[in-house]
């Protein structure tokens, strides 16, 4: 593949698989990373590992960290809550710098406020990760009432003024905001730190914040080869985020799913016919890779 991109599975792909077997899937499929969620340490926690527990495990799963999730809402918390999720960030950073991650991600969550109050708060963000030497992607929700489009989260990072933070923007919530031309409009490829994608089906889920309606590539309504297009002119070479949460997928094999969507991915980058898949119910991991070579 003589594209740049790097390829990452997301764990809200596989949300009801355990971790370890996430991990797994991602490993065996031939992705270059994993992007996971603060979640996926919370739910770990809440079964009795501790963090060192959880750091090791994914430091023996044989797959890099490529970005990691920090808690969402301190965009526009305020007070002992602010402080809290800045505390979050701050061990998120920790995690990060233990598993040799260079990126922490956040969107702005269930909370509203102002703009102002977003730049305010991504100062300090901007501040912490600093200090570990990481960088901050910050993404848009097309859901959310006022971090909803491109033009906004620009002017939260440039109101900001760090160069620590940066955009993730992504597929689904470009198409079902702005658009994927508009939303990508004079965006250079250096401001974008993280690309998470999945396809969008005709008819979405409406006045949900947080959709769970994500398709594999192809899919859906996603004119891939304007997206894929447009991200190698604007010189965009960093990581192809693979999310699509979706609770039909997580019904599925993880090992399935992930090989799915990163055959799929790699069949958009080169400008091939997209493989079909209609798996029978029960398919081991072998199976699958022999269909998708």
């Amino acid at each position: 593949m003589s594209d740049a991109f790097r390829l990452a599975l997301h764990s809200w792909t596989a949300d009801t698989t355990p971790l370890p077997m996430v991990l797994e899937a991602a490993r065996e499929a031939g992705y270059d990373a994993v992007e996971l969620r603060r979640l996926d340490f919370v739910r770990c926690f809440e079964q009795g590992q501790s963090r060192d527990e959880v750091v090791a495990t994914i430091a023996g799963s044989g797959i890099p960290l490529g970005i990691l999730g920090t808690e969402y809402g301190w965009f526009f918390a305020a007070g002992e809550e602010q402080r809290r999720l800045f505390g979050v960030l701050r061990e998120s950073c920790e995690i990060a710098v233990e598993l040799g991650c260079d990126m922490i991600m956040s969107a702005p969550g269930q909370l509203v406020g102002t703009i102002e109050d977003a730049i305010a708060a991504t100062k300090i963000a901007g501040d912490i990760v600093g200090e570990y030497g990481l960088r901050l992607a910050l993404e848009f929700n097309s859901q959310h009432p006022v971090v909803n489009s491109t033009d906004v989260l620009h002017e939260i990072v440039a109101g900001a003024g760090h160069p620590q933070c940066g955009l993730l923007l992504d597929a689904y919530h470009l198409h079902r905001g702005p658009g994927v031309a508009a939303g990508l409009d004079g965006v250079r490829g250096e401001e974008i730190f993280v690309f998470q994608y999945s396809d969008v089906p005709p008819v979405p889920e409406a006045g949900v914040r947080r959709p769970i309606d994500r398709l594999a590539p192809g899919d859906g309504v996603v004119d891939w080869e304007e997206l894929l297009g447009l991200l190698r002119t604007i010189g965009y070479r960093g990581y192809l985020s693979y999310e699509a949460p979706n609770p039909v997928l997580w019904q599925r094999p993880a090992a399935e799913v992930a090989l799915e969507g990163l055959t799929r991915t790699r069949a958009l980058l080169a400008g091939l016919p997209l493989p079909a898949i209609d798996p029978p119910a029960e398919r081991s991991s072998s199976d699958v890779r022999r269909q998708f070579g």
